[in-house]
């Protein structure tokens, strides 16, 4: 397929092996991901092509076939096409780099200016991601990384210590081409350092500062070494791999100075493994990084291998429907265990008993293995859903026990065990006299330990083998130890300072709230923890589970006894969407491998509710829908992306030219995503209701359209803030463009950026005709379809308006505008007047230009023709208006009484 020179691979026995030989032309290849429309979630990846296969070449099933066996279902499946450009491509992979030997020229001490060509999957990597430079542990001298979605540049003065800068936000997309630049002034003449930071749209420039330099008192140096000078990845650094494109790299000696390395990625044969640059250095090619022209259009699954055939035994094909990783993921729908149950196990304790068993059960399993059931009495399972970090847990009656062995720990016996025991109880009040919450037994000098409960006192006592209380110390504690659901602890662990001592400490958490308790020691040894064997007291509206033993006693951090516990005992409740994501994707790595982008750092993603159980998928899905983000799937790795609400809004768009596109470009006025009464309901929370009073697409004009939108949110403040926003994007008065089919294959100029585009990038049609509103057309891309051909590769894009994703940004000159409550022209007006009245009602009026010169001139909108501001004259709600007419080219009359508004005011995010 010479054009666009389509190269279709299967990774056949852990190898990519290029079969588009076998593609049959006539048909094509066909690509698609995203999602239809904009209010739902994007929907797997799919992709359909025909092979050719000879004598039944693509059958994992046929033995005379030199791919049997090897083509096994989700055999993976990768598309590419020409780039319309070069680059060095970093993969996934630890060590992606291209290097080139220490040279004097790059033992730089002083000043230092650095620049670098890139388009990566994401600027938003914590931790950070190298870019460039010349770093070892004790041999460190400087490098370039990204930071959050900022740039970090860092440097040594000796080799072992470390100084860091950091940028404002860089302003680009996921997938979109940026240069970036940091200079280092070492001595700034004022008996300190300056780092300053730029960015281009290329190497070649023009730079424009981002943010202001950043000075710090005293001056510096940069350590020299012979290390080589790198670009990608480094291996001996715990950073992520900077993954895309690297076109170009520069580095300075001096602010503007001497250039002393400058490797050109960019004008360098597909496939090179070395070159030389402008500066004499020698550059190879380390790992899996290759200079390539192509771009990747989908990783796909291959779940079938179906085969066909003419009745004669030839022309056999395999007609393959591929699919993207979100298939695989909607098939299994198996739900995750609550919070607890999946993050106790973890830190390997010696016991644990989740309680969660169904509501037949008769004891208490273990997840643990070698540890036997919990064996109880006068239990119900499956009783209490209130814990939302638990499944159900059961119900305890008066009297009731519970019985269970703990294995010794390794290396037992042991002068001095150190342990923890836990238990997650709630009742329906305080006990008027003492009553049994837990005990268990240790094998030390003291053989048998309990905690008591009373309204205002916990007891903590401690027996030896006589019988004889060695503690019986009561605690104060407060009502809330009653209220709601608590975590009661006790730990033991030998004194750091006398080591005839026994500590031991007592406390409960109340899940979500306070913590409080009490501590001591005594001279007898603890042992180590037997068994659990409580009988419980008389508490009203008992509920237990989730009973603990813990090799370990002191400390509170994450290797402490309250470590398993930590965030986990709320269900995360309060962490943001991103940081949900993240975690269970580490969670769940063996299934699924997830990247995220946030666009403002400086606006956190939504804060979640508590973690239910639940599938994978629809856990992922609940943070999405709470942020208002995406989550898609990535085209270049088997992936998940996810793109937060603040990466969506605000955008630089990719300019398309309507001349690149062909039929359809069709405008469709559709109520489909129309919402003018939005009620947000905070799962196991609260509720706020928006509607639209006002306007065109009021309740009032058109009717109601409802829709009541469960999302999990840690505060019901945030339901109101969730329904203004979707009532914002709901209410939205402007056409939709089902389709816009780009031709690639006749405008091959646009292939560097279309072939990049991502899910909720934004796009914007200009040179429209006549006869379609004014441009340019703004768009949010919402799929992506291909079909590539011969001799064609078209790209359909599904979009929604981009316009309602553009937000008020405060001091901007034009984002950051109030709008009046309501303002009418005064009188009626020709297309060519210039002299406007504008009549305030109800006010505030608009700004005059003798109080606020500086900001004049802004843009109006008066009957779909823009004017230009330029002057206000008269500080009551009447004001004339000094204008320039017809900015958009629409030039007409208007009437008295005609709108004006802003033509860009201020929205408001959440």
């Amino acid at each position: 397929m010479p054009v666009p020179d389509a190269r279709v691979e299967l990774q056949i026995g852990g190898t990519w092996t290029d079969v588009t030989d076998h593609v049959v032309e006539s048909t094509g290849i066909q690509l698609s991901h995203g999602r239809s429309d904009e209010g739902r979630p994007v929907d797997p990846g799919t992709g359909s092509l025909t092979l050719l296969s000879p004598g039944g070449l693509y059958s994992n099933r046929n033995p005379n076939s030199p791919y049997y066996e090897k083509l096994p279902r989700n055999t993976p499946l990768r598309v590419s096409c020409t780039a319309g450009e070069r680059f060095l491509r970093i993969a996934d992979d630890v060590g992606d780099r291209a290097s080139t030997p220490h040279h004097s020229s790059l033992n730089i001490l002083g000043d230092i200016d650095v620049r670098i060509d890139a388009r990566l999957d994401s600027w938003s990597t914590s931790p950070s991601s190298f870019l460039m430079g010349k770093w070892a542990n004790g041999a460190a001298s400087w490098f370039l990384a990204t930071f959050n979605n900022r740039i970090q540049l860092s440097w040594s003065t000796n080799g072992a210590n470390f100084f860091q800068r950091v940028s404002t936000v860089v302003p680009v997309g996921p997938s979109r081409r940026i240069a970036v630049r940091a200079t280092l002034d070492v001595d700034n003449g004022a008996g300190g350092h300056t780092a300053t930071f730029y960015t281009a749209p290329t190497i070649a420039g023009p730079w424009t500062p981002l943010g202001p330099p950043v000075v710090t008192a005293g001056t510096t140096s940069l350590n020299g070494n012979t290390l080589p000078l790198e670009v990608g990845d480094i291996a001996n650094l715990s950073f992520l791999a900077p993954v895309g494109e690297i076109f170009a790299a520069e580095v300075r000696s001096g602010i503007g100075g001497t250039v002393v390395a400058a490797p050109r990625f960019d004008q360098q044969a597909a496939g090179a493994t070395s070159f030389v640059d402008s500066t004499g250095r020698t550059w190879t090619m380390q790992d899996t990084a290759t200079i390539s022209d192509r771009r990747i259009r989908v990783v796909h699954a291959v779940p079938t291998w179906p085969a066909t055939w003419h009745r004669s035994g030839h022309d056999v094909r395999a007609a393959i429907e591929t699919a993207g990783v979100l298939r695989r993921l909607g098939q299994g729908r198996k739900s995750l265990d609550s919070t607890l149950r999946r993050r106790v196990p973890s830190y390997a304790p010696l016991a644990y008993w989740p309680c969660e068993d169904g509501p037949n059960a008769t004891q208490a399993a273990s997840p643990i293995k070698g540890v036997t059931p919990l064996q109880v009495t006068r239990w119900t399972f499956g009783s209490e859903t209130s814990l939302a970090s638990s499944s159900a847990l059961p119900a305890v009656e008066a009297g009731g026990t519970m019985t269970g062995t703990v294995p010794l720990p390794a290396g037992h016996p042991l002068d001095w065990p150190e342990w923890s025991v836990h238990v997650f109880y709630k009742v329906d009040s305080a006990p008027g006299a003492d009553a049994e919450i837990l005990g268990w037994r240790t094998d030390g000098s003291l053989k048998r330990w309990r905690v008591l409960l009373r309204s205002g006192v916990a007891t903590l006592q401690a027996f030896d083998l006589d019988g004889t209380a060695r503690i019986n110390q009561p605690v104060g504690i407060g009502a809330d130890a009653f209220e709601g659901w608590q975590r009661l602890t006790v730990q033991a662990s030998r004194d750091q300072v006398n080591p005839n001592l026994l500590n031991w400490a007592i406390w409960w958490t109340n899940i979500g709230g306070t913590t409080g308790g009490l501590s001591g020691s005594l001279s007898d040894g603890a042992g180590a923890v037997t068994q659990i064997s409580t009988v419980f007291g008389a508490f009203t509206g008992l509920s237990v589970g989730h009973v603990t033993v813990l090799n370990v006693g002191s400390g509170s951090g994450s290797s402490g006894p309250n470590g398993p516990f930590l965030g986990a005992e709320t269900a995360w409740a309060g962490e943001t969407a991103i940081t949900r994501l993240e975690r269970l994707a580490a969670e769940e790595a063996q299934t699924v491998t997830l990247s995220s982008w946030q666009g403002d750092p400086a606006r956190t993603s939504e804060l979640m509710g508590p973690q239910r159980p639940g599938a994978l998928l629809d856990l992922l899905q609940e943070c999405a829908d709470s942020d208002g983000g995406i989550l898609a799937e990535e085209t270049q790795r088997v992936a998940l992306a996810y793109r937060d609400r603040t990466s969506l809004q605000n955008q630089a768009p990719v300019v398309i030219p309507y001349g690149a596109l062909t039929t359809p470009f069709e405008p469709a006025d559709s109520d489909l995503r129309l919402r003018n009464d939005i009620t947000v309901e905070r799962i196991d929370g609260s509720s706020a209701r928006m509607t639209q009073e006002t306007g065109p697409l009021s309740v009032a004009a058109i009717g109601v359209y409802d829709e009541a939108v469960p999302l999990s949110l840690y505060q019901d403040a945030q339901t109101m803030q969730q329904a203004s926003w979707r009532l914002h994007m709901g209410t939205w008065d402007e056409a939709r463009y089902p389709q816009v089919r780009i031709m690639l294959h006749a405008h091959p100029e646009l292939i560097p950026v279309v072939s990049t585009l991502k899910i909720g990038d934004r796009v914007q049609i200009t040179d429209t005709p006549p006869w379609q509103p004014p441009g340019p057309v703004d768009l949010i891309v919402q799929r992506i379809s291909e079909d590539i051909k011969t001799f064609t590769w078209d790209v359909i894009l599904t979009c929604s308006p981009g316009a309602p994703w553009t937000v008020g940004v405060l001091d901007d000159p034009l984002l950051g505008r109030l709008d009046t409550d309501g303002c009418t022209l005064g009188s009626d007006v020709s297309a060519t007047a210039t002299s406007l009245t504008f009549v305030s009602s109800p006010g505030p009026r608009w700004i005059d230009s003798a109080a606020f010169p500086a900001e004049f001139p802004f843009l109006v909108v008066i009957g779909g023709e823009q004017v230009r501001v330029t002057a206000i004259t008269g500080t009551t709600l009447t004001q004339t208006a000094n204008v320039v007419r017809s900015v958009n080219g629409i030039s007409k009359a208007h009437s008295a009484g005609a709108a004006v508004r802003l033509a860009q005011p201020l929205v408001i995010a959440p």
